[in-house]
């Protein structure tokens, strides 16, 4: 492999000739063998490093004109642009088990800025410490790059998965109003529900998982940049944190704000602990909407049979013509996996020593991959599952008309007592209800259909 030199304060480091990186990234390659080419830094992370060093260029271009040239901000800007592309990904190969502060992965991005901003520039310009990680340090610009991807994520990903899926039970609502069946308690028979009523209480989880999300996103729109090291600001001109965070701004097409109090935004997490709670609150819905589906399309014969799901691929080997809900189990092992997620991101958010956390790497890999894991489970979901639910109109309706529950009815007219002898009976004896308050004299045949109709129950 060829390579050429880079070095930092430590002396020279060999790098591949073809890698934009250098010195320091290189050390970290070198130190942490540690799920090399499977657990890199999320690619969300690095292109909000790129929006992060953009708006830090630009922000100094205003406050530090005589440092930050035009000329820098124009190599640093372009080179930047291409990090937000994702055209530079191949130039980030750091692993999330490294420094807990981030910092590698924040030279990885001054390095790989400066060499691609000077090949652009044509001649040695920027330096990645004096000018592309002006007015910064890696403990604000990695927090704030972590609030900046969370954002991005949610709007760009989680939420529009959820409005549409969420667009799709409306849809389902519509298509089913009056279709009655039995509804379960206790994974028991209960009195009746419309279908409509059914697909309403998904559809409101998810508008109410979504609220939730919204809501969590304004403290992650705080940014913790212009606290430099300790929280003091030292080395950011007066004016750094809020201009830069206008700057971020406009780059991601989203606000920001400067944090009211950076020694809080460098050592706490509470903010990433919140949002992802409403992001577990929705997998947990997920996971009670999957399983719904799948009891309700168990069978086809010998299960509920109530509705029918898309039939995807085979769903087994030696078993033709069988068809699983496989979409629902994936939902429901993604479901699982955010849950678990859940808990290493709040343990992590709990090691603010002092003046930093340490556990920030790890906090932001379990956040983005249960967000992404989620809005991918979410979109396939409603495309190939919920999306070609039909009712089995005939099933409910033998269903609701076979449940002993329906006895609920004839509470205001025999008394409890009463009603419960009778589906006692019906279900010894394996009668009808109607056969069964007969035989028992509460009511005579006239008098039970007048009042029961189970249609109307609802």
């Amino acid at each position: 492999m060829e390579t050429r030199l880079e070095h930092d304060s430590m002396g020279q480091v060999a790098v591949p000739a073809d890698k934009y990186w250098g010195a320091q990234t290189q050390r970290s390659r070198e130190n942490f063998p540690i799920g090399v080419g499977r657990e890199t830094m999320p690619p969300e992370v690095i292109h909000a490093f790129g929006i992060l060093k953009k708006g830090a260029a630009l922000a100094n271009a205003a406050l530090r004109p005589d440092k930050m040239t035009p000329e820098k901000l124009s190599a640093i800007s372009k080179a930047c642009d291409e990090v937000i592309s994702g055209a530079l990904d191949a130039h980030f190969p750091l692993v999330v088990w490294q420094t807990g502060s981030g910092t590698q992965t924040n030279m990885n991005a001054n390095e790989v800025v400066a060499n691609r901003g000077n090949e652009l520039a044509g001649k040695k310009l920027l330096h990645p410490n004096d000018d592309v990680n002006m007015s910064q340090s890696s403990n604000d610009t990695f927090p704030a790059a972590m609030h900046i991807a969370a954002v991005l994520a949610l709007e760009g990903a989680l939420i529009p998965a959820l409005d549409a899926l969420i667009a799709t039970f409306e849809r389902l609502e519509r298509e089913n109003e009056g279709v009655v069946k039995s509804g379960r308690t206790h994974l028991q028979d209960a009195t009746p529900i419309s279908f409509a009523q059914e697909i309403s209480g998904w559809r409101s989880s998810l508008e109410k998982d979504r609220q939730m999300l919204l809501l969590t996103m304004e403290p992650l729109r705080a940014l913790a940049l212009g606290g430099t090291a300790v929280g003091t600001g030292l080395n950011a001109p007066a004016g750094f944190d809020t201009a830069v965070a206008a700057e971020i701004s406009k780059l991601a097409g989203t606000r920001f704000v400067t944090a009211e109090n950076k020694f809080h935004a460098l050592t706490s997490k509470d903010e990433l602990v919140f949002s992802h709670g409403a992001v577990k609150a929705l997998a947990c819905d997920m996971m009670k909407i999957a399983n719904d589906v799948r009891w309700l399309a168990s069978g086809p014969r010998d299960g509920l049979g109530e509705i029918t799901i898309p039939a995807n691929e085979p769903g087994s080997s030696i078993m033709p013509g069988k068809v699983n809900p496989t979409q629902c189990e994936a939902v429901t092992m993604v479901a699982v996996q955010v849950t678990g997620n859940d808990v290493a991101v709040g343990f992590a958010a709990s090691q603010g020593n002092f003046e930093l956390n340490v556990f920030m790497p790890v906090c932001i890999y379990n956040y983005l991959q249960s967000v992404r894991l989620l809005a991918e489970a979410i979109r396939s979901f409603d495309l190939r599952g919920a999306s070609g639910i039909r009712a089995n109109r005939a099933k409910m309706a033998h269903n609701l008309h076979n449940s002993l529950m329906l006895v609920t009815a004839l509470n205001p007219y025999i008394g409890y007592e009463n009603a419960a002898k009778t589906a006692k009976k019906a279900y010894e004896d394996d009668i009808s209800l109607r056969e069964a308050c007969i035989a028992l004299g509460f009511m005579t045949g006239e008098e039970f259909d007048r009042v029961f109709h189970p249609e109307e129950m609802i």
